[in-house]
């Protein structure tokens, strides 16, 4: 395996902070390597001094001669002037970069929404990540160094990043380091993983459940780490072998070491138990949305549905950006009106949104941490039934990860992260029984995610949560939604059933066809209508109930005797045929939704 890069003794050091102290280490042919560590302890000073943006204070970094390195940074470095053409492909001509698959594909992938000629200055956020990234990704490198790449992506955007960095290189060619704090993003794409920790780097086999495995173990054989970090990562763990069915069927790390080592640890939440502290603290009436539609001047932006949100009930909200996620969930919080149906809400609720903007500090930058939180509630009800205990706010506090230390900040001179977190606290101590996540995974660490995630698990109450975080939304919901062409979607199948979805409904032709309705008219009027959109409604139920029978069909086959190679056979050949009638509703019900509009 050929060497591409290495770093020697490499030493860098802060003002206030020695950062690195002789980390020596290297990136061969096939590399796929993923980044972890806590905020501020250096993962992207590294990356940056191993693609020679930034220089150490001692040590060096060496390149083998023709190793050609492309870098995504973590900041926003589009030139505004250019269009998106220019700043894709540069100057070369059209002949050149369309007759190349993996431009086109590239393009086709990202930028398929944007139009080719418009000028950079007008994109969003997201959009402007999109193009920074397909930048990068056009070009031939031998080694890509990525931070933070996902950041500003949907879950498709994600998804078809994973997908291209798989098969970008050959196995054992070309080279990837990233730093995300994306983990279902490091488990697709990354072989080893390195944590960045006490000015060192310690490097792991495997994605992130590997690692997560192999630091248990560590974390298990030194007694010396703290008890805290080794509980959240042994509960991550057994989420990782218990929650995903998908990702349990991957061969990411040892199996018989990972049960033992979670053979004694409780199961994430006790949703039982949860769901009847919910029901006491909120009735059995939380929010109703009873044929509830909205349209904007004239534009529906949610077909009229219905949705009965239950106590304790955990939910994730998937859709395109612009889908109207935001709509959906201001119907909930009361910020948005129905311009068609009701909303019907119970007498004991108390709705709390944490917003990807930081409102709740506002008035309180200038404040010591410790000022703002001294006139708070003194306690604050944490966990349920018997482990229900009270907890100080400076004990939660330091749940999620302050320091004493920083407590003395002032607010407006924490990081990112820290603000995030005291955001979520201020909305936890209103003592609120509906709680919605609007993207509450930005600027947190992979550490301070399952801190938030471990929080939430005793959390009693009701959770809605809009995230392109693939992980943390399957993480800490129990089902997922999807918005798709203005209609709520049930999504049995999680987030996999919504990417399937979403390319079926990229794939179906496009209106606007010389056969194709008007922007807006579904093409049925009267009986027809009615009896279409009766058909979808069934359509929806079957698709729902074939999957749970999917489902347990599959479950039921991990226990099956593996001897029994007739019976096994028999299970496959019954669930293949599930599937099958599962692909042909789903063909039907996008045909249906096309002629509803």
């Amino acid at each position: 395996m050929a060497h591409l890069l290495g770093a020697e003794a490499l030493h860098l050091e802060f003002p206030t902070k020695v950062v690195f102290d002789a980390v020596s280490l290297g990136v061969d042919e096939g590399d796929r390597i993923g980044i972890v560590g806590r905020n501020g302890d250096g993962k992207s000073s590294l990356l940056a001094m191993l693609a020679g943006r930034l220089a150490p204070d001692a040590g060096r970094v060496t390149v083998r001669g023709g190793v050609r390195v492309g870098v995504l940074d973590q900041g926003d470095t589009l030139d505004d002037t250019l269009t998106i053409a220019r700043a894709v492909v540069g100057d070369t001509p059209e002949h050149e970069w369309a007759g190349d698959a993996r431009t086109r594909e590239v393009i086709a992938g990202l930028l398929g929404d944007l139009a080719w000629d418009a000028p950079v200055v007008d994109l969003s956020g997201g959009q402007r990540r999109r193009v920074a990234l397909a930048a990068l990704l056009v070009g031939d490198h031998d080694v890509i160094f990525l931070d933070e790449p996902t950041n500003h992506l949907d879950v498709e955007a994600i998804a078809w990043l994973a997908d291209h960095l798989r098969r970008r290189w050959p196995a054992g060619s070309g080279a990837m380091l990233v730093v995300t704090h994306d983990r279902w993003f490091l488990d697709e794409v990354c072989t080893r993983t390195w944590e960045v920790h006490d000015r060192i780097v310690e490097p792991f086999d495997g994605g992130y459940a590997a690692y997560i495995l192999q630091r248990v173990e560590r974390d298990r054989q030194a007694a010396a780490i703290e008890a805290r970090r080794q509980n959240l990562a042994r509960k991550e763990l057994a989420w990782l072998r218990r929650g995903a069915p998908a990702r349990t069927s991957k061969p990411k790390f040892r199996i018989d070491a990972a049960n033992a080592l979670i053979a004694d640890e409780p199961e994430i939440r006790d949703a039982t138990q949860l769901r009847a502290l919910a029901v006491s603290r909120l009735g059995k009436d939380v929010v109703d949305l009873l044929d509830t539609g909205v349209s904007y001047d004239g534009r529906e932006v949610l077909h009229p549905f219905e949705w009965r949100i239950a106590p304790g009930e955990r939910t994730g909200i998937l859709g395109v950006n612009g889908a109207g996620k935001s709509t959906l969930l201001g119907l909930v919080s009361g910020e948005v009106e129905p311009t068609t149906g009701r909303v019907k809400r119970g007498k004991t609720v108390r709705v709390a949104t944490l917003t990807q903007r930081l409102d709740e500090l506002e008035q309180h930058l200038d404040d010591p941490v410790r000022v703002v939180i001294a006139g708070l509630r003194t306690t604050y009800s944490f966990g349920s039934g018997s482990k229900e205990q009270e907890l100080t706010p400076g004990q939660l506090l330091e749940r999620m990860g302050f320091s004493s230390a920083q407590l003395s900040t002032p607010v407006k001179d924490l990081s990112g992260g820290q603000k995030r977190r005291l955001q979520l606290l201020l909305i936890l101590l209103e003592q609120p029984n509906v709680l919605i996540l609007d993207e509450p995974t930005n600027d947190l660490d992979t550490d301070m995610l399952a801190a938030m995630e471990d929080l939430l698990d005793s959390w009693p109450g009701t959770l809605l949560v809009v995230s392109h975080d693939r992980y943390f939304l399957e993480r800490v919901t129990d089902q997922q939604y999807a918005i798709l062409g203005g209609r709520v979607r049930h999504l049995p199948g999680g987030v996999d059933e919504y990417l399937r979805l979403r390319q079926r409904q990229r794939e179906e032709p496009q209106a606007g066809s010389m056969d194709a309705p008007p922007d807006g008219a579904s093409g049925l009027s009267g009986a027809d209508l009615r009896a279409a959109q009766k058909e979808s409604a069934a359509l929806e139920r079957r698709l729902e109930k074939l999957e749970k029978q999917i489902a347990a069909a599959k479950a039921a086959l991990a226990e099956h005797d593996q001897a029994d190679y007739v019976g096994l056979g028999r299970e496959m050949e019954r669930i293949g045929a599930w599937e099958s009638e599962r692909d042909e509703v789903e063909e039907r019900w996008f045909a249906l939704s096309e002629q509803i509009g």
